[in-house]
């Protein structure tokens, strides 16, 4: 079923936690210092913006939702241009500033798109009486469906037990962003969003996804939590309940260009889409695409409604994206319960061509769901000898991954396909060339079990190999007329 947009102006949000001011200073570092190997970077522009608890209310405000912040900050020009900002994007804030520390503050110094320093002016929040920050909590808490704690292990949220079993009272749910390697002090939220680091400095490490679904129930149980939806970076994320069958949703294949506040805006949609009346999966799909496109922009970025529309319309398959193995049995399993018909595909896709895109639309055609296995880096070369592949793994499964007609990507170090497809078992099993059924490989496992094997022909003249061929033609012709 598709996902929809919920109306985001039902929301009314409080998000409680740590915030912080986001310093960017933009210049061109064209030269070295005779000071010391360092480069020296000419400022020619500052931003500044929101970030910690900031930014997660920066997210849900520019999804159209109604959002207050309350927090802790220093008596401070830093201060000032927190609150300044967070009044320009509407978004209501009680901020209790607190004398002789300084705010919590982040300065990044960017040249041409890449971050070449980052300075952080902060101490240790001294002990302080939450008595205001409590008052100011149950006086918006009063006003809204949903809250949101933001946690960066800064002291905001020393109470933060007590900020729970308040929400739980009112029968407002609970979001969590957790931080540090206690985790009882978020006993009875409703939500928790760890990152896979995160889960794992609590649980231990986990060598396969069983491991990590038993683990995560394990620690809901312990927790008296309802949920935990893992963030897991290019692995995407996981949604784990108590006693109820886990989600995955890959990441989507987008160019990753700063990881910076994404797990803000992971729980800042999560909320805004929950509190709006969306579905829990629908807001972990809502939340997923707006992690992707926020990593596509420099710093603590936002999403905006429209720009989640469009990625929303464009998307072909709520789970298109790279999998590993373990996380692809789990999609295929869920999709096989729906009724969905798999169409398997495999090979090298080193250069990818219009011969290969005609060749997987129509083996998109054929079925629901169309899974594309490649062989990785080591398993090319030794199939098509020294300099091959040209691009490597992670290269070929991003393009693929992008191709509309794709939902699955997924690499195997195996020579052929055969371990996987036994794993698998797709409804059919579909090759490109010039081959009879007999001839593909893995055929006979596949109708073992009753699958169905076809071969689409191939578009003449197209090929990889040719490729190469012509552009190491074309540069001996460049080299040989020098």
């Amino acid at each position: 079923m598709q996902t929809l947009l919920p109306d985001f102006t039902k929301a009314s949000i409080l998000v409680v936690g740590d915030v912080m001011l986001d310093r960017y200073w933009f210049g061109d570092a064209a030269r070295i210092s005779p000071e010391a190997p360092v480069p020296v970077v000419k400022i020619k522009q500052r931003d500044d913006r929101p970030g910690g608890a900031g930014n997660v209310a920066l997210n849900i405000a520019s999804l159209g939702a109604k959002v207050a912040l309350i927090g802790i900050s220093g008596c401070d020009e830093a201060a000032d241009e927190l609150c300044q900002q967070l009044t320009a994007a509407k978004v209501e804030h009680a901020i209790e500033a607190l004398p002789n520390i300084p705010t919590i503050t982040k300065l990044r110094v960017i040249s041409r798109h890449q971050q070449l320093l980052r300075l952080d002016f902060e101490e240790k929040f001294p002990a302080f009486d939450p008595a205001t920050l409590v008052e100011s909590y149950k006086k918006y808490l009063a006003h809204s469906n949903l809250v949101i704690l933001s946690d960066y292990n800064k002291g905001t949220l020393s109470c933060v037990s007590e900020l729970i079993k308040l929400a739980n009272a009112a029968g407002v749910p609970v979001l969590v962003d957790p931080k540090g390697a206690d985790f009882t002090i978020y006993q009875n939220a409703d939500i928790i969003t760890p990152n896979f680091k995160e889960f794992e400095a609590i649980v231990g490490a986990c060598t396969c996804e069983q491991e990590i679904i038993s683990k995560g129930q394990d620690l809901l149980r312990q927790h008296n939590i309802k949920t935990l939806l893992l963030t897991r970076g290019e692995n995407g994320m996981t949604l784990i309940q108590q006693d109820e069958e886990e989600i995955h949703l890959p990441a989507h294949a987008r160019q990753v260009f700063d990881v910076t506040g994404a797990g803000d805006t992971v729980i800042g949609a999560l909320g805004a889409a929950i509190a709006a009346g969306a579905s829990l999966a629908d807001a972990m799909t809502l939340s997923n695409l707006a992690a992707s496109l926020v990593v596509a922009k420099l710093g603590a970025a936002t999403v905006s409604t429209p720009e989640l529309d469009i990625a929303l319309s464009t998307a072909t398959a709520p789970f298109a994206g790279m999998v590993n193995e373990d996380q692809l049995l789990i999609a295929v399993a869920q999709a096989r319960a729906n009724g969905k018909r798999i169409v398997f595909t495999n090979g090298c896709f080193d250069i990818l061509h219009a011969g290969h895109v005609r060749y997987l639309q129509q083996a998109k055609q054929l079925g629901d769901y169309l899974i594309v296995a490649i062989n990785d880096d080591d398993s090319v070369t030794r199939l098509k000898g020294p300099g091959r592949p040209i691009n490597n793994a992670e290269q070929r499964m991003t393009v693929l991954a992008g191709l509309g007609v794709v939902d699955w990507v997924t690499s195997y170090t195996d020579d052929t396909p055969e371990r996987l497809l036994k794993k698998l078992r797709p409804d059919i099993l579909v090759k490109g060339g010039d081959y009879t059924v007999d001839q593909v490989v893995g055929a006979p496992i596949v109708h073992a079990y009753g699958g169905d094997v076809r071969v689409l022909g191939v578009t003449k003249n197209v090929s990889t190999t040719k490729i190469i061929n012509r552009m190491v033609n074309a540069t001996q012709t460049v080299e040989d007329t020098a």
